[in-house]
């Protein structure tokens, strides 16, 4: 779903196409961009899925969203990869959809995506899994325009709006009409505009009546006098609305694989589960400043440092342990607006030995 293009950072971030590749590598579903911070590794052409048997670093790939990245970059801070012997470099993606599709196609070695982006890549026939959790609610928000806010009060005041939304057969449109039914309005009156990376601005203006933003944007509407329909990065929200836990943010590996890199995942989960328990004892500010300088070029990082402050309790777990529940969910919302097969199950994209329980 792209979280990483709501949040309404603007990134130095590099954006490139692939060159042309040989036969072998054409095949693949290879990156189709990768921003390159410093610290980072890029994927070269011609580069494919690290063989299990060669040396050399692990190429793990997630999204450039602020708040996805903070516990992989608390953990490389920390130096829990290093502790638990794995040499890890972070690549920088615009995008969870591009990370799943650089997994897929075996341009790295694991994913940090979105589990609606794992669910649909299987629902296409793809065997990836999830193996550990690191966000448990969506970065999402449905934010009011400002000059919007004395008219929608309600999903039901949502009929006969525009809706603005990274890309069609996303999961925020699908919680849109999912909210809706439940509400008792009718999905069928609300209109959908696809807005790419550019979703701040648009509803600042009111060029859009509402849309699903990340944070620090829905902050900074707030703060100009727009108001939140639905904030799911609260626990409350999600309790109210979802039913509890929605899985959002985790590790994903090709299930081929599983069994020769095991202990590596074990490895790699335990690391990670240090990292998180960090996120949550530190002062914000030491999140902040783990991350790259280069991330945060442009950034008020004061603001930065509240969002953390703010969301870590409710957004990252203490454990990597997947909530099958949470997992359930979300494949629910994408049945309930046909984006996914009635047959699809949560369990069969799970591998649920790895994290501790």
């Amino acid at each position: 779903m792209d979280c990483c293009e709501t949040d309404g950072f603007k990134r130095p971030i590099e954006i490139r196409e692939e060159p042309t590749l040989d036969k072998s590598v054409r095949r693949r579903v290879v990156l189709k961009g990768a921003g390159l911070f410093a610290g980072t590794t890029p994927l070269v052409a011609g580069s494919t899925a690290r063989g299990l048997a060669k040396s050399g670093p692990i190429q793990l790939a997630f999204c450039s969203a602020i708040l996805c990245v903070a516990p992989f970059e608390v953990t490389r801070a920390g130096g829990y990869f290093r502790d638990e012997g794995v040499d890890v470099n972070l690549v920088y993606m615009r995008g969870s959809t591009a990370a799943t599709q650089a997994l897929v196609g075996g341009a790295i070695d694991y994913a940090a995506n979105s589990f609606d982006d794992v669910v649909e890549a299987v629902n296409r026939g793809a065997e990836i899994k999830r193996f550990s959790s690191t966000a448990r609610l969506p970065l999402l928000a449905l934010a009011i325009a400002p000059d919007r806010v004395a008219e929608i009060k309600s999903f039901k005041d949502l009929e006969g709006r525009t809706v603005g939304i990274v890309s069609l057969g996303s999961l925020a449109q699908s919680l849109t009409l999912f909210l809706m039914r439940k509400a008792g309005a009718d999905g069928k009156k609300v209109k959908f505009a696809q807005l790419g990376p550019n979703i701040y601005d648009p509803v600042r203006l009111g060029q859009v009546d509402a849309a699903w933003v990340g944070e620090p944007a829905l902050t900074m509407l707030l703060r100009q006098g727009g108001s939140a329909l639905v904030n799911f990065m609260e626990t409350d929200d999600a309790d109210k609305y979802l039913g509890g836990r929605y899985e959002f943010m985790g590790m994903g590996v090709r299930t081929a694989e599983i069994a020769a890199r095991r202990d590596e995942m074990r490895a790699l989960a335990r690391a990670l589960e240090k990292g998180l328990a960090r996120v949550q004892s530190v002062k914000p500010g030491e999140i902040t400043g783990a991350l790259p300088k280069t991330l945060l070029a442009g950034v008020d990082t004061a603001l930065l440092t509240e969002i953390f402050g703010r969301y870590r309790a409710s957004l990252y777990p203490t454990i990597g342990a997947i909530d099958v529940a949470a997992c359930e969910r979300v494949v629910d919302t994408l049945k309930f607006t046909g984006l996914i097969k009635p047959e699809i199950r949560a369990e069969q994209m799970l591998d649920l030995s790895i994290a501790s329980g």
